[in-house]
């Protein structure tokens, strides 16, 4: 997103009841508990948008049908049918008859309105009722590009989910991850990036060098990645509006697996020089390497918490691939898994309370999830091959590569940190290694 489309969005709150914090507290009465993993959908209304311009009018009609599939992605929500509803979309242009829409059982109205904006600009406005109670839950206009109307429909969904979940939001979202095709002994491997819901998709690399761990920076607007070069791999650098990229170093060995510490001042990143591998930070934009492990083990896949106080890496010096805390300096390391199994590719979840990785058993890789102290700890999937988890900004959502042998299939699969909803990715090659941003800005 340009910094001038950031200068011209325009958030406005439609109404005193608009916002969560200005919402009397007789009004917060329709809230959907996620919290126990599994609950039966909340029946949502979502009509068609009005609009004040013939040529509006396929968008007006696509912009609430993205809305929709964002919630239903979630579980937690189900649209009604569109051809029960009442009320046509200019009648919900005022004050809608609820008495129409508790006919249909919906719990919850989305209506919104279309209109042109200038050069190029279209305006989206949206209100959120709660049919039962009558009450005015949320609602703004949003002002941007018409080419990127799907922005507008997933910050509705956004707006809706966090307001009848308390949770949140995750949908104006984007996800990297490396492309994979061709015959398995020669892999063309290209960087890719798409919206949350598999739209927008573009290639970053043309596929003529080998690239891998794509990841976000805290503002979503660079990645940074390894890709062999000369021969070697090197860690760069991306802006993801201008194109432009450089390279990190130079490094006193191989450096792989970079990640951006939670405020993008710097990296984490494992280095292995003559064959043994530790953990080392690199301050941003260019500094003075630092070293935080020195150990015989292999310490590597190193991860700040959000509060940027202990890192959490991999290491197998227990004898097999186990997970390890630190604090930022390198001290204090312990050993958070202790159940059976091989631990890696480990992450924290945004909100700090739960971390998950990837763990071999019985020869099945599988998706786990933990606390930060190592308790509870517990697979999620049950698959032949899952790997590589990370979650989506709000922390209850995760992304994961499953492999499909039988398929010979490799694809992006999402699933809650409960173990439920489990839904595949729209990729249009085999992807793996994938990364989910921060809410865009």
């Amino acid at each position: 997103m340009s910094a001038d489309l950031s200068r011209r969005t325009v958030l406005t709150l439609l109404g005193a009841g608009a916002g969560l914090a200005l919402l009397p507290r007789a009004f917060a009465q329709l809230r959907v508990d996620i919290t126990r993993g599994r609950v039966e959908p909340v029946a949502l209304a979502i009509a068609p948008f009005a609009y004040d311009a013939p040529e509006l009018a396929q968008l007006a009609r696509e912009l609430p049908d993205v809305v929709a599939a964002d919630l239903e992605s979630s579980g937690f929500f189900r649209r009604i049918d569109p051809r029960a509803y009442l009320q046509t979309p200019d009648e919900l242009r005022g004050t809608p008859r609820f008495e129409d829409w508790r006919r249909i059982d919906a719990q919850a109205l989305v209506a919104g309105l279309v209109r042109l904006a200038g050069s190029g600009e279209i305006a989206v406005e949206f209100r959120l009722w709660d049919v039962f109670t009558g009450a005015h839950l949320a609602g703004f206009r949003y002002v941007l590009p018409r080419a990127s109307w799907r922005r507008a429909a997933h910050k509705i969904a956004d707006a809706v989910y966090v307001r009848l979940t308390g949770e949140g939001g995750w949908f104006d979202t984007r996800i990297a991850y490396v492309a994979e095709s061709g015959p398995a002994t020669q892999r063309i491997k290209r960087l890719a990036i798409m919206d949350r819901d598999g739209a927008n998709h573009r290639f970053l690399t043309d596929g003529r060098e080998l690239v891998m761990t794509p990841r976000f920076s805290p503002d979503a607007r660079r990645l940074v990645y390894v890709a062999w070069r000369g021969g070697r791999p090197a860690i760069f650098e991306r802006d993801l509006e201008s194109g432009r990229e450089r390279r990190l170093g130079p490094f006193p060995g191989t450096a792989f697996a970079p990640r951006y510490a939670p405020d993008g001042s710097e990296l984490l990143l494992t280095v292995a020089v003559r064959g043994n591998s530790d953990i080392y930070r690199l301050p941003l934009p260019s500094g003075r390497l630092e070293r935080l492990t020195d150990h015989p083990a292999i310490d590597t896949s190193p991860a700040y918490d959000p509060d940027a106080r202990e890192i959490l890496f991999n290491s197998d010096r227990a004898g097999s691939p186990q997970l390890y805390l630190m604090d930022r300096q390198g001290g204090r390391v312990r050993r958070l898994s202790f159940e059976r199994g091989r631990y890696g590719s480990p992450v924290w979840s945004p909100r700090g309370d739960v971390i998950a990785y990837s763990v071999v058993r019985g020869g099945y890789f599988h998706i786990g999830v933990m606390r930060p102290d190592g308790s509870d700890a517990r697979p999620i999937t049950r698959s032949y091959f899952d790997e590589g988890p990370s979650f989506a900004p709000n922390g209850r959502v995760l992304v994961f590569t499953r492999q499909d042998p039988l398929r010979d299939t490799k694809r992006l699969m999402t699933i809650d940190v409960a173990g439920y909803n489990l839904r595949e990715l729209p990729t249009p090659l085999d992807a793996v290694d994938p990364d989910w941003s921060p809410l865009l800005p």
